[in-house]
Parts: structure tokens; C-alpha cells; sequence
């Protein structure tokens, strides 16, 4: 695909994203650019991560959220500003409005985790906890914003939005001119918008690569169906990019100037979050990791220098701790496994040993002994295990199978 000068006019251009550089200048931080050994080795070239993830707030909406704020007229700003936002977006926000003196509101679904509510009112929004799921809480925003006249702030879908994320590119390019591919992940599509603006306007040959949750991959079938489909109930750990339908600003600009949209499985993000964890020593969320996850998929599709756009660092605890484990289940570090045994003095013991001779470390032991799937003499182990991957976790079933343990799991 060829781009000339004039597909970058639309509704953001080079000028509108440099402008945003300049008034975030001061504001927001040029996040570090951090080389990867190991990725740089499995793609054969070198791989360079823009951690977003230290950006304060602890992801790029910062960016986005106060050049749409600071562009409001003096009688816009007196009104207030109104979000909705299960995490990055309100702390944004909330930010945003405060050093700029504006009165902000967020609306949060219920269920949000708590460490992301806490730090939205501690950045100095009022928060309102609405609904079950986002739609119903930016329904609510909404409703807010048309009673009170509050300005409602949209996470991707408005040209100083983009144009304020657009400036992570103007960065990509500094830290590393020599890039040939930039690797991002895409929600309603307001980051990679701004980026490729920004990317393509000065480096047309640079090539960007997009990429989603496969459970909630609207971009897709809405760049084949050439107008944004909405995704019926998106599915995903990437709270981040779990988005259902592209924006109508960004999609336009992701049609012209994205050169490819990739998605990837969950297993798959929960690799690229463990492999951030363990190898950079950095604490990045799904959605933040996903770039890296379509870089572990398919490493040698990759032309380098690439660039890996570490969105946010927002993981709830929880979360993480579910998320490093299926990571960890994915590469063969974690089993699982349910066997049943005779129920009488020492066979646990027994059955610890055989394990300690194959060297698996046990983490968690459950029992089960009323269960009428389960003869009178019977019990039910359910064992978790550290192991050391997947031939190691093959020589654990052979082990258990050669002993005599039926594994029903």
C-alpha cells in the first residue's frame, strides 16, 4: 500500500499532532525506549519496547484526554468535563481536569477493580460506580452530560484525542529513527490513529501493524465490511482494548493509513504479560502486552528495526495473579491435574513421592472425599503443580499414569 501526502488530510494531521506535543510538553512524560535481548533474537532483528506503562497515570490516555480538555472554550471548562471508563481512560481524565482546574465526573462500572477507582478519585474526578458492564456505564455519562451540560470526554472517538496520542509517534520517531515497523494495540483505535498520522506523515515506508483480542476483534470485519461493525459481547482479559466497535474518527484513518490488523489468542497475551514481567522487568497489563504477544505469534513476519507499544501498565492484583498463572499453564510452567487415590493413612505421602522423583514443585493440595462420583474408599486430589514445560509436564502424566493414579483432569 502507497500513501501520498494526500491521504494524511482528514480530521487529524502532522500539524494538529505536533501542536499536541507542544501543549503536553511539560505534562505528560516522553516515556522511555527500552531494547528487548529476547525478542530482538526470536525476530532477528532488533525490537525496542515504548513503555506507555510508565506514562503517568500509567498509560497513554493521559496524552489524548488533556488536549481535548485544554482545547474546551472557558464556558465548556465552567460546565465540567464527564467520562466513562473502567480504569485508563478515567485516570486520564481525571487528571487532565485537575491540572487544568476543571470539575471532572466519571462514571465506573461496579465491578471495576478497586486500586482503579481509588486512583481516579485520588487524581481528583468524582467517581459514580454505574451498571454492570461499560456500555451501561457510557450510557449513563451520557445521560449526565446532556442534564448537566457537562462536556463528555470520549476515549477514541474525537480528532484532539487522537491527535494527543498521535504525539506517542512523534516519540517513536526520535528514540529510534531507524524503525521500520511499529507494533500497537488497538481498542476503538484512537492510539494507533494518532500514531500513524504522526508516523506515516514523516516516514511513509514505516509499516503499522495493528493488533487485537481475538474475542474482541471489531476492526477486522469492519475494515472488509469498509464501515464499523460492532462486535456483539467482546470477550477478553485486555479490558484495555476490549472495545466493540471501532470509532467513526479513528476507523477512517486505520482504513487509509494502518497496514495490517492482527489479532491474538488469550494464551497468547498471557505469554507476552509474563514474558514483560520476567524479561524487561516491567509491569504491563493485556492490553498493553499485546503487541508483544503478536510478536511471540509470528516472530520472523516482523521487518526491523520494530517498534512495541507498551500501552499501560493498569493490571488490577487480582487480575495479574490469574494472568501470570494461565501464562505460566500456557508455556508449560503451571499444571493442573484431578486424580483420585485410596483414601486411607499415607497415600497422599505416596503420591507426593512419586512427584518429588520427576522433581514437579506442588503448590496447592485440595481433597474431595463426599462426592457420590466417588466410591467408599475413594478421595479426589485436585494437585497444582510448578513445572518446567511442556516435555516436563509430559513426563508428570507418565509418571502418575505408570503409578497407577487415574488422572480424570
Amino acid at each position: 500500500m502507497s500513501y501520498s501526502t494526500a491521504a494524511l488530510v482528514g480530521p487529524v494531521t502532522l500539524d494538529d499532532v505536533r501542536g499536541a506535543q507542544k501543549m503536553l510538553s511539560g505534562v505528560a512524560r516522553v516515556t522511555a525506549m527500552e531494547g528487548s535481548r529476547h525478542l530482538s533474537q526470536l525476530v532477528g532483528s532488533p525490537v525496542h519496547l515504548k513503555c506507555e506503562n510508565l506514562q503517568r497515570t500509567g498509560s497513554f490516555k493521559l496524552r489524548g484526554a488533556y488536549v481535548r480538555i485544554a482545547g474546551l472554550l472557558p464556558e465548556q471548562r465552567a460546565a465540567g468535563v464527564v467520562a466513562a471508563s473502567a480504569g485508563n481512560h478515567a485516570q486520564g481524565v481525571a487528571l487532565a481536569s485537575s491540572l487544568l482546574g476543571v470539575r471532572s465526573t466519571v462514571f465506573m462500572p461496579k465491578g471495576a477493580p478497586l486500586p482503579k477507582i481509588s486512583a481516579t478519585r485520588d487524581y481528583g474526578a468524582e467517581v459514580r460506580l454505574h451498571g454492570q458492564v461499560v456500555d451501561e456505564t457510557l450510557a449513563a455519562a451520557q445521560e449526565y452530560a446532556e442534564r448537566t451540560g457537562a462536556v463528555f470526554i470520549h476515549p477514541f472517538d474525537h480528532p484532539d484525542v487522537i491527535a494527543g496520542q498521535g504525539t506517542v509517534g512523534l516519540e517513536i520517531l526520535e528514540q529510534c529513527p531507524e524503525v521500520r515497523t511499529v507494533v500497537v494495540g488497538i481498542g476503538g483505535g484512537g492510539l494507533v490513529a494518532g500514531i500513524a498520522v504522526a508516523v506515516k506523515a514523516l516516514r511513509p515506508d514505516v509499516r503499522i501493524v495493528g493488533v487485537q483480542a481475538e474475542g474482541a476483534a471489531a476492526y477486522p470485519p469492519s475494515l472488509a465490511a469498509g464501515r464499523p461493525v460492532a462486535v456483539e459481547h467482546p470477550a477478553t482479559m485486555a479490558d484495555g482494548i476490549k472495545v466493540g466497535r471501532p470509532g467513526d474518527v479513528p476507523f477512517g484513518i486505520v482504513g487509509e493509513l494502518v497496514d495490517e490488523v492482527r489479532t491474538v489468542s488469550e494464551d497468547e497475551l498471557s505469554t507476552a504479560l509474563l514474558l514483560c514481567l520476567e524479561r524487561a522487568k516491567l509491569v504491563v497489563e493485556p492490553a498493553g502486552a499485546s503487541p508483544v504477544a503478536a510478536l511471540l505469534s509470528d516472530p520472523g513476519s516482523f521487518e526491523g528495526p520494530v517498534v512495541a507499544v507498551l500501552s499501560g501498565g493498569n493490571v488490577d492484583p487480582v487480575l495479574m495473579q490469574g494472568v501470570l498463572r494461565h501464562g505460566m499453564a500456557a508455556q508449560g510452567r503451571y499444571l493442573a491435574v484431578r486424580l483420585r487415590l485410596t483414601d486411607r493413612p499415607g497415600a497422599l505421602a505416596t503420591l507426593l513421592g512419586v512427584l518429588s522423583v520427576v522433581d514437579a514443585n506442588v503448590l496447592d493440595v485440595s481433597h474431595v472425599r463426599t462426592d457420590p462420583r466417588l466410591g467408599l474408599t475413594e478421595a479426589e486430589v485436585e494437585l497444582h503443580l510448578e513445572t518446567k514445560g511442556p516435555e516436563h509436564c509430559a513426563e508428570v502424566g507418565r509418571a502418575l499414569r505408570e503409578a497407577g493414579y487415574p488422572v480424570i483432569g
